[in-house]
């Protein structure tokens, strides 16, 4: 008998860094457990400081899309992630099966000073989301409702 792979998408409002980053931790960490997507409330496109960071982590996102969350996306869904709050508030209504949850994260794209100063950020959210995505693994059924966090 074949486990089925959990389905779990990864939502933000663009799906150009946190989602991304998101999808590419639990990709990598999570192996073939796991169906993983992303998408935005609107798709602005990778960003490639995301890029970057993920691949200094080891893990390469360049060949993740970046998509628009749709009906279809959500229908076989067995957990639905927002990463920000806007999606969180913005995302339309579908009925799905799985459970949603809230994962805050600051958007690093809306960083500012020094090339430096703006890396720096990317790396500081690319850890808080490997972190999560880390701690999320951690539990036996993953649907831990603590481990979800406190959207419910």
């Amino acid at each position: 008998m074949t486990d089925m792979k959990q389905r779990i998408l990864f939502l933000c409002t663009g799906n150009s860094c946190r989602s991304q980053m998101a999808e590419g931790w639990l990709k990598h960490l999570g192996g073939d457990r796991f169906e993983v997507f992303s998408a935005g409330i609107e798709a602005h496109g990778k960003n490639p400081r995301a890029m970057a960071v993920m691949a200094e982590a080891g893990v390469d996102i360049s060949e993740q899309a970046s998509e628009i969350v749709d009906t279809a996306m959500l229908e076989s869904l067995d957990l639905l992630v927002t990463v920000c709050s806007h999606a969180d508030k913005h995302c339309p209504i579908f009925s799905m099966k799985g459970k949603r949850a809230h994962w805050p994260f600051d958007d690093p794209a809306k960083a500012t000073g020094s090339e430096d100063d703006i890396m720096n950020e990317f790396r500081r959210v690319r850890d808080q989301i490997q972190e999560r995505i880390a701690q999320y693994l951690k539990t036996p059924n993953n649907y831990n409702d603590e481990i979800l966090c406190d959207y419910f």
